[in-house]
């Protein structure tokens, strides 16, 4: 399989100089995969996906992502990768459900009919075809993940990656999603990269698990070997 995503230690400064690092195991997202990354809050689930989607540059450590440096490359990259944030606020910009949704394919090349087929029919797959007029704005926590699920999906993206995409959805939604998902894994070879801290999304969607800790990458392993063998998960929900 290709290697869509290579990260190898890396280490970030903020502007008040706070220093974090994600080091341990390298982190490779190979194409055709449905890989979670799992660990409790604070453990740099967050920080190692925003130096992938190119909003982090490592002042130590290397990140490719369709072998191009995603902090100098991103325009390049918005075609090929989806994107759904842990605050999801930060990505619903459209008057509209609709017009949200349409933005990326629009820019990016789509014909507006054909945009608002695939909107339409994301809207029924995820079943929120009854918010396509409403204001992203006054959704409710879980409606607004919903949304942004179906935006990071328009443009048809060849690797799709989530921070905590399943919180505030409930249980029902959250399996009819995660059905939506594996089926386009299996019939466009769609690439999933996710983090979660709940146990129960990874049994149901990842095909295999990165453990963080403490910005350590402490093991990777399939799915049914990681739960085969109990590891000692205290920290994460279940």
């Amino acid at each position: 399989m290709d290697t869509l995503v290579r990260v190898n230690c890396i280490k970030h400064k903020y502007e008040d100089e706070t220093e974090v690092q994600v080091c341990g195991l390298d982190f490779v997202v190979k194409r055709g995969d449905i890989l979670a990354l799992l660990g409790p809050n604070g453990s740099g689930k967050t920080t190692l996906l925003n130096h992938i989607i190119g909003l982090l540059k490592p002042i130590e450590g290397k990140v490719e992502v369709f072998g191009l440096d995603p902090s100098k490359d991103l325009k390049k990259l918005i075609p090929k990768i989806g994107v759904v944030f842990q605050n999801v606020e930060y990505q619903l910009i459209g008057p509209t459900v609709m017009d949200d949704i349409v933005f990326t394919p629009i820019n990016i090349g789509m014909s507006e009919k054909e945009a608002i087929k695939v909107a339409n029919h994301l809207l029924k797959e995820i079943e929120i075809s009854h918010l396509k007029h409403k204001v992203p704005h006054y959704l409710s926590g879980g409606e607004k993940k919903k949304v942004a699920i179906a935006g990071a999906l328009a443009h048809n993206p060849e690797l799709l990656i989530m921070d905590e995409p399943f919180a505030g959805i409930d249980h029902q939604s959250k399996k009819k999603i995660i059905e939506f998902l594996k089926k386009l894994n299996k019939e466009k070879n769609l690439t999933i990269l996710f983090s979660t801290n709940q146990i129960d999304v990874v049994k149901l969607l990842a095909k295999r698990v990165y453990l963080m800790e403490k910005g350590r990458i402490k093991l990777f392993s399939s799915t049914k070997e990681f739960f085969r063998k109990k590891i000692k998960l205290e920290v994460c929900e279940h």
